[in-house]
């Protein structure tokens, strides 16, 4: 077989590891081995099908000529008017579809397109420690480096960290994935009033929007004053409706950032298939009383693991639970000898190390399985 011609691209060695990838790959390793049945509570996969209207529409357009063509490349222009509506009647933010609307294949992707089209060669991307992971990779492709944004003890970001660097973007992820904390009063205020003092521009990650509880709500960045000017905030229909696998997400805010993500789109994908559109759309659109049924599918796990789990802070958002390891427990013990998965915090950053991410998306009886075992390791 002829040798490969041609060094490797540079851009390969500065990828990070996929961290997700690591602990699916050791998740499955340990389930081929002996003993009882093994309990993954390390990944965030929602388990709660997507909503009958959605399923309904996808089913009606499915039966409609013209799916043999491209979707289009920006996304039906009832979809946009769709998450505008939402932005709306949820945050009392309103979003012009056609300027402050990208519409992305998938969440993850927005997150790339999004670092793109606010960081270059060279330039600092502020990241929160504890992260999720993938933000790393966003930044290695726009060949920038990632500068730490450590979190306090609240979870909240420690913005005179920053004061020696000058990031061309910080990230925010509030509900946080991995902490499970919802954003402080004046987080975002803060965070926005750096960002116009410095030049910056600011990124938060709302894909855990409905997930807020004990009374909390879940705020969009875009409610504060003057945040329309510096941020976009990326929003996802994977957990709220159940649609992990129909990769469909948004960018929503300031209309340049905005536009860069359009242009993206325009040279990397091909749309979203239209008939995803269409349950989109009716989700989004519709009477959310599937979205107040699965909050309280969550909320329910989350009380059980807590039960189980008292030493555990209660989480305050997102479908997961953010646990502070005893001494002498790992994440690799609770996998060999309790048969449980769960992701190992030091993924998250270095503020992780010693935590544990336990996710609540699996179904109640492996939950409750998973929390006694826990338990029983105490």
């Amino acid at each position: 077989m002829p040798a490969m011609s041609g060094p490797t691209p540079e851009l390969f060695a500065r990828l990070p590891e996929q961290y997700f990838t690591r602990i699916l790959a050791a998740a499955a390793a340990a389930r081929g081995l002996p003993g009882p049945r093994l309990i993954d509570l390390g990944r965030g996969n929602p388990d709660l099908a997507p909503p009958a209207v959605a399923l309904d529409a996808v089913r009606a357009a499915l039966d409609e000529s013209g799916m043999e063509g491209y979707p289009p490349f920006q996304g039906l222009p009832e979809l946009r008017a769709a998450i505008a509506h939402r932005y709306r009647a949820d945050h009392g933010v309103e979003l012009d579809p056609e300027r402050e609307v990208a519409v992305v294949p998938g969440t993850k992707t927005a997150i790339m397109f999004a670092v793109l089209a606010c960081a270059g060669p060279g330039q600092a991307v502020a990241l929160p420690d504890p992260g999720y992971p993938d933000y790393l990779s966003g930044v290695a492709l726009a060949g920038a480096h990632s500068v730490r944004l450590p979190l306090d003890a609240a979870w909240q970001p420690q913005l005179e960290a920053l004061a020696g660097a000058r990031p061309a973007l910080i990230v925010l992820n509030y509900p946080s994935n991995p902490c499970a904390a919802c954003e402080a009063p004046g987080t975002f205020e803060a965070a926005v009033a750096w960002a116009r003092e410095r030049g910056a521009w600011l990124l938060n990650d709302l894909a855990y929007g409905f997930l807020a509880f004990d009374g909390r709500r879940a705020r969009s960045v875009l409610e504060v004053d003057g945040a329309r000017d510096v941020a976009v905030e990326l929003w996802s229909p994977s957990k709220i409706y159940g649609m992990a696998g129909w990769r469909i997400g948004f960018a929503v805010g300031n209309p340049e950032v905005v536009g860069r993500i359009r242009a993206l789109n325009d040279h990397v994908v091909a749309g979203v298939p239209v008939a995803l559109q269409r349950g989109l759309i009716a989700a989004l659109t519709g009477d959310q009383e599937h979205v107040r049924a699965r909050f309280e599918a969550y909320r329910r796990r989350r009380d059980a693991l807590a039960a189980q789990l008292p030493s555990m802070p209660v989480p305050e958002g997102t479908f997961y639970a953010w646990w502070r390891l005893p001494e002498g427990l790992t994440a690799e013990r609770l996998l060999a000898e309790h048969r449980v998965a769960v992701a190992p915090g030091e993924g998250f950053g270095a503020r992780g190390a010693g935590y544990a991410r336990l996710s609540l998306a699996v179904d109640d009886a492996d939950l409750e399985e998973g929390a006694r075992r826990l338990a029983a390791a105490l």
